[in-house]
């Protein structure tokens, strides 16, 4: 079998958004994507204080089961995730690694007390997940506000970004992505 970036659903996340997502990051990034059986919410990473997740400890779990042909995997949860030195983050990848993990939670429309949107939900997970798989490919935040390895401290900024990489960032990833390119 090929290599391939593939997606891993925590908990419960939608079938046919997994399906748009996977279709999504394969045409974009011209690489094969395949989509897990999901995983169950790692115990150990609810923070009861914070009444949040810790993004790290679920990054550790999904690294434990991830398949040989991985480019990269990305989870998908739909669980509010926390760091430490952080109130909450959209998501987490390690710079350069093979993991990382994005939260619809706070992507979802009805978190900031709006009615749901499934459209502006799906824009903003895909710019997340592309963002969290730049990451993993080496790439750091840019100054470019519309470019999505832009740092996103809002939803707001993540809604400016355009959901392309800049030329810079995208040429830095095409560079780094090419050896699994057919």
């Amino acid at each position: 079998m090929d290599d391939a970036i593939y997606i891993r659903p925590v908990g419960m996340i939608p079938d046919a958004m997994l399906t748009m997502l996977q279709d999504h990051l394969r045409d974009y990034l011209s690489l094969p994507v395949r989509t897990m059986r999901a995983m169950p919410v790692p115990e150990g990473s609810y923070e009861r204080n914070r009444n949040q997740y810790n993004s790290t400890r679920i990054l550790r779990e999904i690294l434990t089961e991830t398949p040989a042909d991985a480019i990269k995997i990305v989870g998908v949860i739909d669980k509010d995730l926390c760091i430490p030195i952080l109130t909450f983050v959209f998501g987490e990848a390690q710079l350069g690694g093979v993991a990382s993990i994005v939260s619809i939670a706070r992507l979802r429309q009805e978190f900031h007390g709006l009615f749901p949107d499934d459209g502006i939900l799906f824009d903003r997970l895909v710019k997340e997940a592309l963002h969290e798989l730049g990451h993993n490919f080496g790439l750091i935040h840019c100054h470019d506000r519309e470019c999505i390895m832009y740092l996103s401290n809002t939803v707001r900024d993540v809604d400016r970004k355009r959901s392309t990489y800049c030329g810079s960032c995208d040429s830095a990833l095409y560079l780094k992505s090419e050896p699994w390119r057919a």
